[in-house]
């Protein structure tokens, strides 16, 4: 019940209030994050937002209207709004209330009243993916327009639960080692299982598509694995980039009793089409020009897949959107750190990859030591006295770009490295000029997209292996890259507010020690100009998974201070 001593403001726009400097502050926070979209992180009061979209996900997960309205009273300062309640069950109970199913060799949409049927006939949108009403309630759809169908409905406010089953796939069967070829005793942790099994959901028409979230560092390519073996049909895998297809490739071979001639690489080097075909985005969205075609679009065609895997789920490009709407027939699972898309475009990812299936704070899997402790900070540099003048006068693309260049900020990443002496360290940054000055005075090499595919491979090798202690690297190395030994990273500069960004870039070093020590995340930013700005921003996504930054001016030497001082 409210409480003055509460720190949840819930307001009626459906904006809700958190006050940090509250004993309840991380229970509040750890369910608010279930069915509420953090909008902003400022010290003292965070903001977060109730959606349609994050209440269909927590009902898609389980989550009852009653269970979020209890939440939000259990947490409350004062009563809540009227209309907030009735808002949460009226979203909440439209999903389930349209659903997809097959009757006989038949597709249709179901509403769960008549009412509900008319205002769906109502919308010359939807109308165009239906074939013909077969009753008051009931529609016939064709099967070719289910995708397309689900966008429409979600886009006038009516998720539709897709009951209509998969095709089964191309048998493919293997076995998971108990023992990989590199020697290691191997098993799925008990929250990938969990993960697995939600997404199969027994084999039944109730699984089969959703999103799985897991931060980096916790295994979500187990999760995939897992999701094959439950299935054991042909997959396809879609992946960010040559080396995230190669490790995929590589952990199916090490830890699964598929071989060499079972799987395929499809990417700008090799073009395999075999049970297992791991894919680029980058190849797949490739065409000549606008006015062609998406030529390797017919990788899609080349076999009878029964799985689709979108590693990254949060980068799918816009036209594989377009292809995934004609995959409904496939089951779909999409791994990811983060549901937030700088495009905006999560709701095609509800729609069209499925909803949110499962969800582990991270938190909570640093607790069990599953990924490690990490301790966040954000250190702030003045801009020098003769640059003021000139990013005053500058137009307001441009700032961003001279605030995060600062020259300043080389001698503090200096400082840094020679404190780490002997730590695995990544420098990382967006702009190719400032990188290349900081490998030179750093003398390190240097990784961005014009490093060849081979040549990445062998630095990322040479930094597991300890012959390289400090890479300097551009936005290549936030996704999908497996550098486990990594236990600091320097931001420089990073793609404006880029929330996905942040939690890919920590997610870089959040795979567990083997001697149990932090992780450090450094952020190095101007003061008082818009590199703080979007830094703010950045650091939104992991402010909601229960990270808080250690703020420090550049004269402080917070890389000195034991971690375990932020932790009392």
């Amino acid at each position: 019940m409210p409480n003055p001593m509460n720190p949840l403001i819930v307001q009626s726009d459906k904006s809700v209030l958190l006050e940090v400097d509250n004993p309840k502050y991380e229970d509040a926070r750890d369910s608010l994050a279930r069915f509420a979209e953090l909008v902003k992180s400022p010290e003292y009061v965070h903001t977060y937002r109730i959606t349609p979209l994050s209440l269909w996900n927590a009902a898609a997960m389980g989550m009852s209207a009653r269970e979020v309205v209890d939440a939000l009273q259990e947490f409350a300062k004062y009563p809540i709004p009227s209309n907030i309640s009735k808002d949460v069950i009226e979203y909440m109970g439209r999903y389930g209330q349209l659903t997809l199913e097959k009757i006989g060799e038949d597709m249709v949409l179901v509403a769960a009243d008549e009412e509900l049927a008319i205002e769906i006939w109502q919308s010359k949108g939807v109308r165009a993916h239906i074939i013909e009403p077969v009753d008051r309630k009931t529609f016939l759809v064709d099967p070719a327009k289910r995708g397309f169908l689900k966008q429409a409905l979600i886009e006038i406010g009516h998720p539709v639960e897709d009951l209509a089953g998969y095709v089964e796939g191309e048998p493919l069967h293997f076995d998971l080692r108990e023992e990989t070829l590199s020697g290691n005793e191997f098993g799925l942790r008990d929250y990938q299982q969990d993960a697995v099994d939600t997404f199969y959901a027994g084999g039944g028409v109730k699984g089969g598509s959703g999103v799985v979230v897991l931060p980096c560092g916790a295994g979500k390519t187990m999760v995939g694995i897992g999701a094959m073996h439950k299935l054991q049909t042909s997959t396809i895998i879609l992946c960010p980039n040559t080396v995230a297809v190669r490790q995929w490739i590589a952990e199916l071979l090490d830890k699964t009793t598929l071989t060499e001639d079972e799987i395929g690489e499809y990417t700008g080097d090799r073009k395999e089409i075999r049970p297992v075909t791991v894919a680029t985005y980058q190849i797949l969205t490739f065409r000549k020009s606008r006015e062609h075609d998406f030529e390797h679009f017919e990788i899609f065609n080349a076999r009878p897949w029964g799985l689709t895997i979108y590693d990254e789920v949060h980068l799918l490009p816009a036209p594989v959107f377009r292809v995934t709407a004609n995959l409904q027939a496939t089951r779909r699972l999409g791994l990811t750190a983060t549901l937030v898309r700088e495009d905006e475009r999560e709701e095609e990812v509800f729609s069209l990859i499925g909803p949110k299936r499962f969800d582990m704070p991270w938190k909570m899997l640093e607790n069990k030591g599953w990924i490690a402790t990490a301790v966040c900070y954000e250190i702030r540099i003045e801009l020098p006295e003769k640059m003021r003048r000139k990013y005053a006068v500058t137009e307001d693309r441009r700032k961003y770009r001279i605030a995060a260049e600062n020259p300043k900020k080389i001698g503090i990443i200096k400082q840094i490295v020679n404190y780490h002496e002997g730590d695995n360290i990544l420098v990382i940054g967006m702009y190719i000029r400032q990188l290349k000055a900081i490998a030179e005075e750093l003398d390190v090499p240097l990784i961005t997209g014009k490093t060849s595919n081979e040549d990445r491979q062998k630095l990322y090798r040479a930094f597991g292996e300890g012959r390289e202690k400090v890479l300097v690297v551009s936005k290549v190395a936030n996704f999908a890259i497996d550098l486990p030994d990594a236990n600091v990273a320097i931001q420089v500069s990073g793609t404006f507010g880029s929330r996905q960004e942040e939690a890919q870039r920590l997610g870089r070093l959040l795979r567990p020690k083997s001697d149990g020590s932090y992780a450090r995340f450094y952020s190095i930013v101007t003061k008082d100009t818009r590199d703080m700005e979007f830094a703010a921003k950045r650091q939104l996504f992991l402010t909601e998974q229960g990270y808080q930054y250690v703020i420090a001016s550049e004269d402080e030497y917070i890389w000195e201070k034991p971690p375990e001082l932020f932790f009392q």
